[in-house]
């Protein structure tokens, strides 16, 4: 189990990067403005993405999350990097220690105002499917202001492995 949110986790962090390095085409104004009146901006989905990832990753480890970082703490596209490099860090130090057993247990899970009973692998698998979910509302979002989106197939991942012989 732990090889597949290995590759899971793999596959989000490239998704993530590539949705990073178009974010980067949008001048500043562009990547904090509404790219239609009544939708978020393309950094507050990002930094949304960013947030939810770290703070789900902190509680997995054992951190009761109450303060997390706000769009006005995350002002431009490398915060938002350096945010999910955090991430990051904290999923390749946390997934070694659980056992199938811990990931299998049921636990409590706190943090802003909100509590939930459940088991670390839906918390895992919950980040990556936020995730992918938020970074297709952030390719409409591009493609309003003329960048075209990145292709972050899961399939187009495993091709991209496979290729390089990975």
């Amino acid at each position: 189990m732990n090889d597949d949110f290995a590759s899971l986790y793999a596959f989000n962090r490239w998704a993530d990067q590539r949705f990073l390095d178009a974010c980067r085409q949008l001048t500043p104004d562009q990547y904090v403005a509404e790219p239609v009146p009544g939708w978020t901006s393309v950094r507050s989905s990002m930094v949304h993405i960013a947030v939810v990832t770290e703070g789900w990753l902190r509680a997995v480890a054992g951190e009761n999350v109450g303060e997390v970082m706000s769009e006005a703490d995350l002002p431009t596209v490398d915060d938002a990097q350096r945010l999910l490099d955090k991430a990051d860090r904290l999923f390749h130090d946390v997934l070694p220690k659980l056992t199938p057993e811990d990931l299998a247990k049921p636990r409590t899970f706190q943090g802003r105002g909100h509590k939930a009973i459940l088991p670390p692998w839906a918390v895992l698998r919950h980040i990556v499917n936020h995730s992918t979910y938020h970074r297709g509302q952030v390719a409409s979002k591009l493609k309003r202001f003329g960048v075209t989106p990145p292709v972050t197939d899961l399939v187009i991942w495993a091709l991209e492995r496979m290729t390089a012989g990975e």
